[in-house]
């Protein structure tokens, strides 16, 4: 596999990721670097560790992740879209670190890192160097979900409770997506 086919994988993967971190960019408002290095983070870890975890799994595995990866990651997107959702129709104002809590950028981490799980398995059937190809894959999804962080708030400081509804709805319409793509309804 050639750096260039590597670097649009990459930046596929990191899509969800990325798309997940401006909604999280919107939700918070104002942010600080610790927000934009959390959701790098999380999003550029559980990216790197799903193929190597897929690349190790290998052929056994790879029938169950295929047919099964799109229930999963629509379940979640579903579940942590409706609780933003929730959350922003409600009375209560919440601080702006708390959306940022362990259990919620597991979820998001993992939702956002299915397929690459899948791409792992088939990492186990090519010729790819599998350390450098998770640290550019981990690396690309870092620096995707960061800058979404930032662009998400330079958007969502005026409009948080609205911001908040909206990026609801966009983690679940992704959640439909991924879960009609892997019926065969429509391409990826």
């Amino acid at each position: 596999m050639s750096i260039i086919e590597l670097f649009i994988l990459a930046v596929g993967l990191s899509m969800d990721a990325f798309a997940v971190s401006i909604c999280k960019g919107l939700s918070l408002g104002k942010i600080k670097w610790k927000h934009m290095l959390i959701a790098g983070a999380w999003f550029g870890g559980f990216q790197a560790l799903m193929p190597l975890i897929g690349y190790f799994l290998g052929r056994g595995f790879s029938d169950f992740v295929s047919n099964f990866s799109h229930w999963i990651a629509f379940a979640l997107l579903l579940i942590i879209g409706g609780n933003m959702i929730k959350e922003a129709l409600g009375k209560d104002e919440e601080k702006s670190d708390s959306s940022m809590k362990f259990k919620t950028m597991l979820l998001l981490a993992i939702a956002t890192s299915i397929d690459a799980l899948a791409v792992g398995v088939t990492f186990a059937f090519l010729d790819v160097a599998i350390v450098p190809a998770i640290l550019f894959i981990g690396v690309v999804t870092f620096l995707f979900s960061a800058a979404g962080v930032k662009i998400g708030s330079l958007f969502g400081t005026k409009y948080k409770s609205k911001a908040e509804i909206v990026g609801g709805i966009i983690l679940i319409l992704l959640g439909i997506k991924i879960l009609l793509e892997g019926l065969g309804v429509f391409g990826k």
